[in-house]
């Protein structure tokens, strides 16, 4: 038997290269590892109910928290308009407490669980590169268990209204988690 012509098109190397990628990559499409889909937050958000202190119980590790050994604690307080007043607290290893305050506002609708912080001054506020996404993805009906994230899931605290969570409902939080895409090795937890 005769060899099969090769397409005109594929005598070319570059084009066989490029048909053997694409070929590569319709084929592996289906074994890859699949993106999560789109991080969503919470239905909607009772903010009178969320203000008050929380506790966070664990973290994913991030550069602004990086001096925190323990205590840490956000509360957060209406301050009019639609803006809430955030105060986050840690103790260093060396005891000394550390502080930062910030405003929160909502996305949206007044009880849209998509907010924005910003630590940074005031006058800077203009600039949307100050402000952080701060999404409630899980949140119990009792409001004492709660995840935050954003978008790209790169940030994700686990707050509680008490220092020790129930175990059980930490676990069955962790889970919903992990069912939503979190990689959660990388997960801290927060000494109390």
């Amino acid at each position: 038997m005769g060899r099969r012509p090769i397409g005109p098109w594929l005598r070319r190397p570059v084009h066989l290269l490029a048909a053997l990628l694409l070929a590569a990559l319709t084929c592996g499409a289906g074994s890859a590892h699949a993106e999560p889909a789109a991080l969503q937050p919470i239905a909607r958000l009772d903010v009178q109910r969320y203000l008050g202190t929380w506790y966070e119980i664990a973290k994913f590790p991030n550069w602004f928290q990086r001096k925190c050994a323990e205590q840490t604690q956000a509360q957060y307080r209406l301050q009019g308009a639609g803006q809430i007043e955030v105060l986050n607290s840690c103790r260093r290893a060396d005891g000394t407490v550390i502080q930062a305050q910030g405003l929160a506002r909502q996305i949206g609708a007044a009880d849209s669980p998509r907010l924005q912080v910003r630590f940074a001054p005031a006058w800077l506020s203009f600039l949307p590169v100050v402000w952080g996404d701060y999404w409630v993805i899980d949140l119990d009906d009792s409001y004492q268990l709660a995840a935050v994230s954003e978008p790209r899931r790169a940030y994700l605290w686990i707050l509680s209204r008490a220092p020790q969570p129930d175990p059980q409902s930490y676990q069955a939080l962790l889970e919903r988690l992990k069912a939503r895409g979190f990689d959660l090795s990388a997960l801290e937890r927060t000494p109390h």
